[in-house]
């Protein structure tokens, strides 16, 4: 027996790039490693990876992290996986090579397909069964789609030829050596193919997507053992044993775990998640109903918001009009003016999700004057990720029936003061900003070390959440509701923009 101490190893496989946190007992971070990896936009709206890019980048940040440490896998007790989610991967049973790039959630090709599954009516059915609306980002269009544009797909398909996995399926079977295909509750909660309340893959959608039952993964609880790791990252063979898609993690990370408890993650994208117990609301404001985690038998249900373009709006301000040279200048750039000049920015780049779920609208700058600079368009940028949550809380609170007492805040961008602050002003309520800000990864080995006995229960979890900031709202009543008519009546003129 190894003498060496025990940790869980994460591994966080995102948008733009994979990461592997190491965590010891305390749930504290012992070692990071991270690769960015390619964007591909083959054509306005269309945004694909390389799936053998997510796995080259995810397998080599497994490696660095661990021996970051100082200590070998054996010294990793279980592994959590938690990903990007509804990005889809279609690969061949045989050879295990995907038959097109993976299709990432951002993905706007199908929004067309979608549009005709509204107009034939399928809306109240589709979400009754998957709690989710009909629109491109999930992956059930997105498989019709290879299935219907990569030349013998359909047939193959029809033979048993393929597989289809969200990024969790497709690393878990890279993982295993091609030896395990299977999904979360989470993540098959996400692919509109998957009845939440039967808990199964639902065949009247499978029908209407055109996806044979055999492409499916097997689907799984969060918190079991799904597979060993036998690929030669490490020399000996380690547990997967935890599994969430990215936002269920970081709910789960926050330690949500009591009804009415809600995060929001602000990342590429922004996603506030309110766990609502063992029932399913289903939303009466365009908010999708989820599955938060299955532990054991039980499952907790969530409603969630989504924002497309959170950080991303701050990437595009970087890498595509170059107005600021990393992410971390741009609240330094936006403080170095008082407030944002009557300047708003709608960062519909890839339509609006929700409240909205306009594919339709694109992105626009409003209140451009000759006093106009970068740094009140920086400054607008960030305020609209704000708004864009402030809107999904609104709608939130309207179907849980219920104000919102606190927010617990996470992810890449709550590093930026000022947004964390204006959010509490628009939203009149306190955020929260964990210690550990790095809960989606956190939440992944919470459900893996629970599984593999490396914490003995929820509550032993819990008392390792610690604050390391609030922020509460300072900015005059009349202040806010004044910027808040201004943000309505931009997004408002930028909606249907494609019409």
């Amino acid at each position: 027996m190894s003498s060496e101490p025990s940790f869980i190893l994460a591994l966080d496989q995102g948008t733009t790039s994979s990461r592997a946190i190491l965590f010891d007992n305390n749930g504290s971070i012992r070692s990071v490693a991270q690769k960015d990896f390619k964007q591909y936009f083959p054509k306005p709206g269309w945004v694909e990876h390389d799936p053998g890019e997510i796995w080259s980048t995810q397998a080599a940040v497994a490696a660095e992290a661990v021996a970051q440490s100082g200590h070998s896998g054996n010294s990793v007790r279980s592994i959590g996986i938690t990903n990007q989610r509804e990005t889809t991967i279609v690969w061949e049973r045989s050879s295990g090579r995907p038959i097109y790039n993976a299709i990432v959630w951002q993905d706007r090709r199908t929004a067309a397909f979608c549009d005709r599954l509204k107009n034939e009516g399928l809306e109240q059915m589709i979400r009754e069964k998957t709690g989710l609306v009909i629109d491109a980002y999930f992956s059930a269009s997105k498989i019709n789609w290879i299935l219907n544009n990569v030349d013998g797909a359909k047939e193959k398909a029809q033979r048993g030829e393929l597989m289809f996995g969200t990024v969790d399926t497709w690393l878990m079977y890279k993982l295993s050596n091609h030896k395990v295909h299977l999904t979360d509750v989470t993540n098959a909660s996400r692919t509109m193919l998957f009845n939440i309340q039967t808990m199964e893959w639902d065949s009247e959608l499978l029908d209407l997507f055109e996806v044979p039952l055999s492409m499916m993964p097997e689907v799984r609880s969060c918190s079991e053992v799904f597979c060993e790791l036998t690929s030669d990252i490490f020399s000996t063979k380690i547990p997967i044993t935890g599994v969430a898609g990215d936002q269920q993690a970081a709910l789960f990370g926050q330690m949500c775990v009591e009804e009415g408890m809600m995060k929001t993650t602000y990342g590429t994208g922004c996603f506030m998640v309110l766990n609502t117990g063992n029932k399913m609301v289903l939303s009466d404001n365009k908010l999708l109903t989820t599955i938060g985690w299955q532990i054991n038998n039980e499952i907790t249900y969530a409603l969630e918001g989504s924002v497309f373009v959170g950080g991303a709006a701050i990437q595009w301000l970087r890498d595509q009009v170059h107005m600021i040279k990393t992410a971390a200048e741009s609240e330094t750039v936006a403080k170095s003016v008082n407030d944002n000049g009557g300047v708003y920015f709608v960062p519909a780049m890839t339509g609006l999700g929700a409240p909205y779920w306009d594919q339709d609208a694109r992105g626009a700058i409003f209140g451009i004057t000759r006093g106009t600079s970068s740094a009140h368009i920086v400054r607008a940028a960030i305020e609209s990720i704000a708004f864009q949550v402030n809107d999904v809380l609104t709608a939130m609170e309207a179907d849980f029936g219920e104000k919102a007492k606190e927010m617990r805040v996470d992810g890449g961008a709550v590093a930026n003061d000022l947004l964390v602050q204006f959010q509490a002003d628009v939203s009149r309520l306190p955020l929260l900003r964990p210690q550990v800000l790095e809960t989606t990864a956190l939440g992944a080995a919470y459900l893996s070390g629970l599984a593999s006995g490396f914490w003995p229960d929820i509550e032993a979890i819990k008392a390792q959440w610690k604050v390391d900031r609030a922020f509460n709202p300072l900015m005059a009543e009349g202040e806010v509701a004044e910027t808040i008519r201004f943000w309505r009546k931009a997004v408002n003129r930028s909606l249907n923009w494609l019409d």
